[in-house]
C-alpha cells in the first residue's frame, strides 16, 4: 500500500509542470516589450511579427493577446473602417475572455481587461455606439480602480485610472445624465497628479508605459489644464522622437494646429519618418491639409481631397468638405465652391461640433464674408499680424447683418490675444459678448471663456471664475457641449479641484 501511495504521488509531482505549463499567464517578456514599442510608435507591422512569434513559442502567454487590442484599436480609432469595426467587434468579448483566464491574483487580471474596455470605448464612439461607449468606459474605470487598490505597488493601473479621472471630472452638462447613470465621479486635480506621479516613477512598469502615459497626460494638459506653452515646453525638453514614433508625431503636429501654430504642424509632419511598416492613415491628409488652408496653400485642397477619396469613416468629413468649399470661395471658383458645400449635406456624420457646424453652415445657404473668412483662417494658423492688416480700418458698420459684426470684434480680439495684446483682446471679447449673446453663434460663450482664460493666467481667478460661469449660462449656441466642458474644467482649475 504505501509503494502504491509512492507511486501515485511521484505521479502527481511529475504532472505538476506538465499542468503549470498549460496554465494561461501574463509574461511581458522581452519580445513582447519590442511588440508593444512598435504597436505604440505605429509601427504595425513589426508589432504583429513580434507577437506571432511569441504565440508560437508560448500559446498560453496573453500579453500577445492583450496586446493585439492596441493594433486593433489603433486601425479602428484613426481610420474609422466601418468594414473593418464589423468583421472586429466580436474579438471585445472574446479577449475579455482570454483575458479572465489568467490568475486573479496578477494585477493584469484587472489591469487587461480595463485597457480593452478603454480602448473599445473609444472605437465605439467612432462609430457611433455612444451608449455601449459609456458602459465600456465605466466598466474600464471600476477595473482600473479596482486594480490600484488591490495592488497599490502596480504603477501601470495609476496611468489609466489617473486619465479618467480627468476625463470624468469635466463631463459637460449635455451628457450628465449618463454621468449619473452610470455612476463615475472624477477629479481633474487629483486624476493629473496621478499621471504626474506616474511619468516621475522609475518603476518598471512606468518605463514601460512612458510614451502611451505621456500620450494621455499632454493632451489632457492641453485641452483641459489648458497649459499649452508647458505641452509645447515639455515635447522641447524632452526631446520626444515626433520623426519615428508617429504617435508622437501626430500628438504634436494635432496640438500645433489647435494652438495656431500651422506652419509648425505642416513643417512637423514634412519631417515624419516615410519608412514602410507604419499604419496608413488618411488622416495625415486631413491634419495637412488643415494646416495649409489656414494661410490659402495651394496644396491644401489637394490634401483634403485625397484624404476624402481615402478616408473609410465619418468624422471629420463635414468639416473637411466645408474647408475645402472655403478654399475655392475665396479663389473665387464658386462652381467647386457650390458642388463641395453641396457634398456637405451627403457626407459623413454629425458627432463632431466641427461637423454639426460644418451641417449648419451648408444648410444656411448663406456664403461668410470673405474678409472675416480670411482673417479667421488666418487667425487659426497663427498669422496674426497678415489677420490684424486685413481687418485694419474696417469697423461693425462696414458690416451687413448683426452676426457679421458680432463676428468681426470676435475675430479682432482673438488676433489680439494671439499677439499677447490681452487688455485690446478682453475690450473686444466684451463686446463680443454683448452683441452676441442672443444669437445661436459661439462668439459670446468663446469669448466669455477667452476672458476667463486671461484672468486665470493672471491669477485672478475671481474673475477667470465669473467669466467661465458666463460661458456656462449661455444656452443653444454652437460648440455648446465642448465650450462647457472647457469652462467646467476652467472653474474646477481655478477651485483646485
Amino acid at each position: 500500500m504505501p509503494s502504491r501511495l509512492n507511486r501515485i504521488a511521484l505521479a502527481a509531482c511529475l504532472l505538476i509542470p506538465i499542468l503549470s505549463v498549460g496554465q494561461k499567464h501574463y509574461d511581458f517578456n522581452n519580445t513582447c516589450r519590442q511588440a508593444y514599442q512598435s504597436i505604440i510608435e505605429l509601427r504595425l507591422e513589426d508589432g504583429s511579427r513580434l507577437l506571432q512569434n511569441e504565440k508560437k513559442r508560448d500559446p498560453n502567454n496573453l500579453i500577445p493577446f492583450f496586446l493585439d487590442n492596441y493594433i486593433d484599436f489603433f486601425q479602428l480609432f484613426f481610420n474609422e473602417d466601418a468594414r473593418q469595426y464589423e468583421a472586429w467587434k466580436d474579438r471585445l468579448d472574446q479577449r475579455l475572455e482570454l483575458m479572465s483566464q489568467g490568475p486573479e491574483s496578477s494585477p493584469w487580471n484587472l489591469f487587461t481587461r480595463s485597457v480593452i474596455h478603454f480602448q473599445w470605448a473609444a472605437i465605439r464612439i467612432k462609430f457611433g455606439n455612444n451608449w455601449d461607449a459609456g458602459w465600456d468606459f465605466r466598466r474600464s474605470f471600476l477595473q482600473s480602480r479596482d486594480c490600484a487598490k488591490q495592488f497599490p505597488d502596480f504603477a501601470a493601473a495609476t496611468m489609466l485610472s489617473g486619465a479618467m479621472q480627468v476625463v470624468a471630472g469635466t463631463i459637460p452638462d449635455g451628457y450628465k445624465w449618463l454621468s449619473s447613470l452610470l455612476g463615475i465621479r472624477g477629479s481633474i486635480t487629483a486624476g493629473m497628479q496621478q499621471l504626474e506621479r506616474f511619468l516621475a516613477s522609475n518603476d518598471e512598469w512606468a518605463r514601460l508605459y512612458r510614451d502611451e502615459a505621456i500620450f494621455y497626460y499632454l493632451y489632457l494638459k492641453f485641452y483641459i489644464e489648458n497649459k499649452r506653452e508647458e505641452v509645447f515646453a515639455y515635447i522641447r525638453q524632452h526631446q520626444l522622437d515626433v520623426q519615428h514614433n508617429h504617435l508622437y508625431t501626430y500628438l504634436y503636429a494635432n496640438l500645433c494646429i489647435n494652438d495656431h501654430r500651422s506652419a509648425l504642424a505642416i513643417q512637423i509632419m514634412s519631417q515624419k519618418s516615410n519608412a514602410p511598416g507604419y499604419l496608413d492613415m488618411p488622416v495625415w491628409d486631413l491634419e495637412m491639409g488643415y494646416a495649409c488652408v489656414n494661410h490659402l496653400e495651394p496644396g491644401a485642397a489637394v490634401y483634403l481631397e485625397r484624404f476624402l477619396q481615402r478616408f473609410q469613416g465619418r468624422f471629420y468629413v463635414k468639416d473637411a468638405l466645408l474647408k475645402l468649399s472655403w478654399f475655392y470661395y475665396l479663389k473665387g471658383d464658386q462652381s467647386k465652391a457650390d458642388s463641395f458645400r453641396l457634398l456637405v449635406l451627403r457626407r459623413g456624420n454629425t458627432e463632431s461640433d466641427a461637423d454639426r457646424q460644418a451641417l449648419k453652415e451648408a444648410r444656411s445657404q448663406q456664403w461668410s464674408n470673405k474678409q472675416l473668412l480670411r482673417a479667421r483662417l488666418l487667425s487659426d494658423g497663427g498669422y496674426f499680424t497678415e489677420a490684424l492688416s486685413l481687418l485694419q480700418g474696417t469697423n461693425p458698420a462696414g458690416f451687413a447683418t448683426a452676426e457679421e459684426k458680432c463676428e468681426y470684434s470676435y475675430r479682432l480680439a482673438r488676433i489680439y490675444d494671439g499677439l499677447g495684446r490681452s487688455d485690446e483682446a478682453i475690450q473686444a471679447y466684451l463686446t463680443t459678448i454683448k452683441t452676441g449673446e442672443q444669437l445661436r453663434e459661439y462668439y459670446a460663450a468663446r469669448s466669455a471663456l477667452q476672458i476667463g482664460y486671461i484672468y486665470e493666467q493672471r491669477g485672478d481667478k475671481m474673475r477667470a471664475i465669473s467669466f467661465f460661469e458666463k460661458c456656462l449660462s449661455l444656452k443653444d449656441h454652437d460648440y455648446k457641449n465642448s465650450l462647457d466642458q472647457r469652462a467646467k474644467a476652467g472653474i474646477a482649475r481655478c477651485k483646485g479641484e
